[in-house]
């Protein structure tokens, strides 16, 4: 692991725990070359998973591109990267089998945002349901505040 200060490749590890509820290992390192101390996580790599596209198209699985999409959904709002970490290993703690349609990863990420905040969840939906106009907001928007009413 190379050092995030220096660049040296050559550290020890000073701590290992489990991270995540048990997704993770959290990993605490030192730098040989600089003594700076840095924090690692190694997690379950979900290569082997295909995720089929809308058009039929296949593509690896990849975690960052999960991570990328509920970030740009939870811009701005008070979601802690702890939660959205959290968010990004029950989704892919679901994906099950070699192949998994995008339209499926999509309707758990909604899930999990719908129970963490309302905003960010309207704001993934649009994207992912690729809403035309104000009406498509509005008719998701009135479905929330139905169902809390509820």
């Amino acid at each position: 692991m190379k050092c995030p200060k220096c660049g040296v490749d050559d550290d020890r590890v000073l701590d290992s725990r489990s991270a995540r509820d048990g997704a993770a290992i959290r990993r605490r390192r030192e730098c040989a070359g600089c003594g700076h101390r840095f924090t690692t996580y190694e997690e379950v790599d979900r290569d082997e998973l295909q995720v089929i596209k809308r058009d039929g198209t296949r593509q690896t699985f990849e975690r960052a591109k999960l991570d990328r999409a509920i970030r740009q959904a939870c811009g701005k709002r008070k979601i802690s990267d702890e939660q959205i970490r959290s968010i990004i290993d029950r989704v892919v703690a679901r994906l099950d089998g070699d192949e998994v349609p995008s339209a499926q990863i999509a309707e758990y990420v909604m899930s999990e945002l719908h129970k963490v905040d309302e905003v960010a969840y309207i704001r993934f939906a649009s994207v992912y349901r690729q809403f035309k106009d104000v009406a498509q907001f509005l008719a998701a928007i009135t479905e929330i505040v139905k169902n809390d009413r509820s």
